[in-house]
């Protein structure tokens, strides 16, 4: 038996209040739940601490009854009166009711005349133009359940990361363009804008036959389900990850306009459409209009921009965080980082610590990608958790990087570390050994629950040591996993361009570390930049991407970034960075 948390508390009461109103009983009895789910989620006290006490009918708006109730399913981990009551009714009506705009007795109707037991039982019956034909119901209402349908679904569906979305994507992408008669095709939404998070996964294509497309979609290996099909759009499911993808299928000459529309972001086309409206024009996915209806060719998006007036924004930038203002003038970057401008991979770990493969293996895999070089830069002696290296282990290390580099050709491995910032801020190899370093990584792995100031004050501290060439990770951050921890950001940043401290742009998809907006704030203070993979297995060399898209949306260009340098001028400059 599982003991329920404040939240399903709140949940259990909140159904009830619902059942209740599907019975027909007395408003002001349901509303006892709801007004109880209120005081119970607005709780900052420990709500097993208030039962126990006795304490919880003492809150505003929670009588005996209702107290006994919470008590029960704390005490049990069950409620019975909600299991008698919630037996009363058609399974699944409670999730009927989160449909926006779907009231607990239209939900009842559905679940009881039509057997419906879900959403997607009620948007097949809907599709399927069973539910106009009940009374109270029309054709109006069958349309605004759809749309409610699609909202819960779009405000339901967890979000995922960048990197584990992305390559099902570019899957489904590459089998879009080879379907009968695709001229072009492109994902968008947030995933085109590399979001570090991504809901659902928008895609835009051009064919002469839109049905033609979307057999050849609904027929990939990665489709579980088809969930609606109409002229200009197909959705479905996807097996892996229960993600949801819709694809548009447009005219040619509709690409552009319609590939901009649906990459976003919103505040970014609110702010177009108000500068196309003072041009007297139009813009939607359908194409750009004259006030007189005259549809203006639009054969890409550089055209799209030229006739608002502005440089071409890549998607990454197009948040409404001063790139329309940038662009209008004629100032906004046109050198942003790409791939093809890095030359080495940083942040690698390999079986010397905790990585799953070999400095050969890692250095194969870094010679098959292009790379020129690969920083090994494995844990240091406190991270025993992560097998990190003692003094010995990582001399030993430096023999075996010489044999790689010796047998692997076209790829050098640098001799590195990732030494642990300890509490005090003190790095943890002696000053000895990291000089004969040729990079030196210096992160934090434990103690994040410093407040802000010690925690500033141990990083500031780190940057007075001269062997310090790069901050890795600076803010700690897993997404969806754990918070940044607490750090004085300006400050950081401040000194690191004082000390020449290079800072990391790390690419892992859970940590994506600096975040966007701090990237912007290093390279205002003139702040260098690394790109990086945090490799932990030779396929994590491909998370150099994500960073440099991560680069990107802070607007960092070719310049600010370290290793687009060659190996020699890369460690040089690290050097010299320390040394200015």
């Amino acid at each position: 038996m599982t003991t329920p948390d404040k939240t399903a508390v709140v949940q259990v009461l909140r159904d009830i209040s619902l059942l209740l109103q599907m019975k027909g009983e007395n408003p002001f009895r349901s509303r006892a739940y709801d007004t109880a789910a209120d005081r119970i989620a607005g709780l900052s006290e420990d709500l097993g601490a208030l039962v126990r006490e006795g304490r919880l009918q003492e809150l505003p708006g929670i009588g005996q009854a209702i107290a006994d109730k919470v008590s029960e399913l704390l005490t049990t981990g069950k409620l019975a009166y909600y299991d008698t009551l919630r037996a009363e009714f058609p399974p699944g009506v409670l999730e009927l009711v989160q449909v926006p705009d779907l009231g607990p007795k239209k939900a009842l109707v559905l679940a009881r005349q039509l057997g419906v037991d879900g959403v997607d039982a009620l948007e097949k019956a809907c599709r399927e133009g069973r539910v106009r034909q009940l009374s109270g119901f029309g054709e109006k209402s069958e349309a605004k359940i759809l749309a409610g349908v699609e909202l819960y679904r779009r405000t339901r569906t967890p979000r995922r990361l960048l990197g584990e979305v992305m390559p099902v994507a570019e899957r489904l992408l590459e089998s879009i363009k080879t379907a009968p008669g695709v001229i072009r095709a492109s994902v968008g939404g947030s995933l085109r804008r590399r979001a570090e998070t991504v809901g659902d996964v928008d895609l835009i294509a051009s064919a002469p036959d839109a049905n033609a497309v979307f057999d050849a979609f609904s027929r990939a290996p990665e489709v579980a389900q088809v969930i609606g099909r109409g002229e200009s759009k197909c959705s479905v499911r996807l097996r892996e990850k229960d993600l949801q993808v819709d694809l548009r299928v447009l005219p040619d000459e509709d690409f552009a306009t319609a590939l901009h529309h649906f990459t976003g972001s919103k505040a970014h086309h609110v702010r177009l459409r108000g500068l196309a409206h003072e041009r007297g024009l139009k813009i939607s996915e359908w194409g750009i209009h004259r006030d007189d209806g005259t549809k203006l060719h639009v054969p890409d998006e550089v055209a799209f921009y030229r006739l608002l007036g502005m440089q071409y924004i890549p998607p990454e930038l197009r948040e409404d965080t001063g790139e329309i203002e940038a662009a209008l003038e004629g100032r906004l970057p046109e050198d942003l980082v790409t791939m093809e401008d890095i030359q080495g991979a940083v942040h690698a770990h390999s079986t010397w610590s905790d990585g799953k493969n070999s400095l050969e293996e890692m250095a194969r895999a870094a010679q098959a990608l292009g790379l020129k070089f690969l920083t090994v830069t494995e844990h240091s002696q406190a991270a025993i958790y992560a097998g990190g290296l003692k003094e010995d282990d990582l001399r030993r290390q430096w023999d075996e990087i010489d044999r790689v580099n010796d047998t692997v050709k076209g790829v050098r491995l640098l001799k590195g570390i990732e030494v642990d910032i300890l509490e005090s801020g003190a790095l943890d190899y002696s000053d000895g050994v990291l000089e004969k370093l040729e990079v030196v990584i210096g992160s934090i792995h434990v103690r994040h629950g410093m407040d802000e100031e010690q925690m500033t004050r141990r990083l500031l501290q780190a940057f007075d040591n001269p062997h310090l060439h790069i901050l890795g990770h600076p803010t700690g951050r897993l997404i969806q996993n754990r918070e940044p921890y607490p750090v004085r950001m300006e400050a950081v940043l401040d000194k690191a361009a004082e000390r020449g401290v290079v800072v990391e742009v790390n690419g892992k998809p859970e940590r994506l570390d600096l975040k966007t907006e701090h990237v912007r704030m290093a390279l205002q203070r003139g702040v260098k930049l690394v790109v990086s993979c945090d490799a932990h297995r030779a396929s994590d060399l491909a998370n150099l991407a994500f960073a440099v898209a991560t680069a990107r949306r802070g607007w960092a260009r070719r310049g600010d970034i370290l290793n687009t340098l060659p190996a020699e001028q890369f460690i040089t400059t690290l050097r010299k960075q320390r040394a200015a």
